[in-house]
């Protein structure tokens, strides 16, 4: 009697879980998480962010040469510039793995390029 009843108790067992399993990602599927109307937290086009910079032939090979090698004398004029025009909003997303890379690069900047200044 008791292997009949551990029997049956393991079989509602596994029928539960299977059940489980099924629906959670459906339910998970469905739901949507709450979505902020803070201008603060609105979604930044990344693709807009890196534009200008693709738009400047070497600019985009020129940062990242500075990025890795910390130096910033690869970064033309014409760089600078295309810099100047991107939103201070999109670096964090550009460059996440290192916030130190966009102040640096504006204060460089300022030296090359002194009358444009970069979006704050």
């Amino acid at each position: 009697m008791e292997s009949k009843a551990r029997a049956i108790a393991s079989f509602v067992l596994a029928v539960v879980l299977c059940v489980a399993v099924l629906i959670t990602p459906g339910v998970v599927a469905n739901e949507q998480p709450p979505q902020s109307k803070s201008p603060l937290t609105s979604p930044i086009d990344i693709e807009k962010c890196w534009s200008s910079l693709f738009n400047v032939h070497g600019c985009v090979l020129e940062l990242f040469q500075s990025v890795f090698s910390g130096k910033f004398g690869n970064v033309g004029i014409a760089c600078c510039k295309a810099y100047s025009t991107i939103d201070a909003n999109c670096w964090p997303h550009m460059f996440p793995l290192n916030p130190f890379f966009p102040p640096l690069l504006k204060d460089n900047c300022a030296r090359i390029v002194p009358n444009s200044q970069a979006h704050n």
